[in-house]
């Protein structure tokens, strides 16, 4: 597998040989969790369960910044503790990514149960006199990272000179940024400088070297973070250890809504809960994963829909290769090998979902345009549906599962609805379909027979 590595702008190889480390940044838990925080995570969701799709063994850690000025903030507002502020929204954190269909991490540390781990790292930089103290806290040095600003392409000079930097008389120079920050508004700890809390860098370097070692495989996270907070992790992580890294860094690309920057001044964010209730995970996840991962996406309506009605395709190819019972045989094993090798092909190759999932979609309607033409045997939809399955399981897609009890009632329905139309009962016939329509249940008329599928309730579509 081949990704594009956003520090040398090169593709680089993932070494399958052992298993691949993984950290992600997670998320900073003082608000709900919103669709561009759902597209990061399910990007690397579906590169963790292909890679062990191929046997390979994946440790993958994502975080939690649950000690921070936003936090804080929220917490001050709501007269309750940060502690208070920051449990709330990890649990529904994992309300949200459970209902996406999203694997857990292998880990998922949070930065005050690393503080030891963390100070131990500052005390390195110190040592090394890479990090200084000042009246507000601990700073790193900048200067003395000579390589600082080769993640972002941004050069020093350019950077002292830039407006978004804050001039801090304090520091000796306006980039150098805070690994421990005083305060003695709670939470805080002692440290050797004194009382306070950690930097948001210093959090993701400590924790991913102690769960990962020095120099492991992928480092994540969305475009947003490359400059400032990679930046400061590479010249921190390096200035401490001596040795390079992450060896490859991936960076998922911004959602947009309806062209726009999300923003809560703006009041166009879409948090997960929302859209979830909206659209259900498996329209969301097609959403996430349809154009190249790098690249920025626009939310809007029309494109969800787009993918509600590929997602109903999906649905209906399923339960025709469910309910297949022809015993004609197209011998289509050569088509189901191309598209899987298109599929693998596509991910291996800078993680192509775009490319992925028109492979998918194409044995999808492969299937459907069997099904219609009544071609398809049960030999041929067995093979089909195991390619599907497989690919979907990778994809994080989910057909929602019928009962024994559920299926019995939905064919003894449609064996009336049979038995009224040869009575030429067609009213009574119609008031059958009605009732399954309004449990979700579709029928499929085909010449000599009439087969069934179980729609997902989509919320948006009613």
């Amino acid at each position: 597998m081949k990704l594009q590595d956003t520090l040398s702008n090169l593709e680089q190889t993932v070494d399958i040989s052992k298993k691949v480390r993984i950290y992600l940044c997670g998320v900073t838990v003082y608000d709900e969790s919103h669709i561009g925080h759902a597209r990061t995570i399910i990007v690397f969701d579906v590169l963790r369960k292909y890679l062990e799709s191929k046997g390979i063994e994946v440790e993958f850690i994502q975080n939690f910044t649950d000690v921070d000025d936003k936090i804080i903030n929220r917490a001050n507002e709501e007269n309750v503790s940060a502690n208070t502020i920051s449990t709330k929204y990890i649990t529904n954190y994992f309300t949200d990514f459970d209902g996406l269909n999203v694997k857990r991490a292998t880990n998922y540390p949070k930065a005050t149960e690393h503080i030891e781990d963390i100070i131990k790292f500052i005390e390195k930089l110190m040592k090394k006199e890479i990090a200084y103290t000042s009246k507000n806290g601990v700073y790193f040095e900048v200067s003395k990272f000579p390589e600082y600003g080769k993640l972002s392409k941004k050069k020093i000079d350019e950077l002292q000179s830039g407006s978004r930097i804050e001039i801090d008389e304090l520091k000796k120079s306006p980039l150098d940024f805070a690994v421990w920050k005083f305060s003695e508004i709670e939470p805080v700890w002692d440290s050797p400088w004194g009382k306070g809390r950690p930097g948001w860098h210093i959090e993701c370097s400590a924790m991913s070297i102690k769960y990962l070692g020095e120099n492991f495989d992928i480092h994540g996270g969305g475009r947003d973070l490359i400059f400032p907070h990679h930046e400061n992790e590479i010249a921190q992580s390096e200035s401490c250890t001596g040795n390079s890294f992450a060896k490859i860094w991936m960076h998922v690309g911004m959602v947009t809504i309806n062209g726009e920057k999300m923003s809560k001044s703006i009041g166009n964010v879409k948090s997960i809960k929302h859209v979830l209730a909206n659209w259900g995970s498996n329209v969301i996840r097609l959403f996430c994963l349809s154009g190249h991962y790098s690249k920025p996406i626009d939310y809007s309506d029309e494109l969800l829909k787009e993918n509600l009605v590929k997602w109903r395709q999906v649905e209906t190819c399923y339960y025709e290769l469910i309910h297949a019972a022809s015993e004609s045989d197209e011998k289509i094993d050569e088509i189901i090998k191309k598209m899987g090798l298109e599929f693998d092909n596509a991910l291996e190759n800078n993680f192509n979902t775009h490319l992925a999932l028109s492979a998918f979609f194409q044995l999808i309607k492969e299937g459907n345009r069997l099904a219609a033409e009544e071609k398809i045997g049960k030999r041929d939809a067995e093979n089909i549906k195991a390619e599907i399955k497989r690919m979907m399981k990778i994809l994080g897609l989910v057909i929602p599962e019928i009962t024994e009890n559920e299926k019995y009632e939905i064919d003894e329905l449609i064996k009336n609805r049979v038995e009224l139309r040869k009575e030429k009962k067609f009213e009574d016939a119609d008031k059958i379909r009605d009732k399954l329509n309004e449990i979700g249940v579709e029928l499929i008329d085909h010449k000599e027979r009439t087969i069934w599928m179980k729609k997902e309730n989509i919320k948006a579509e009613n």
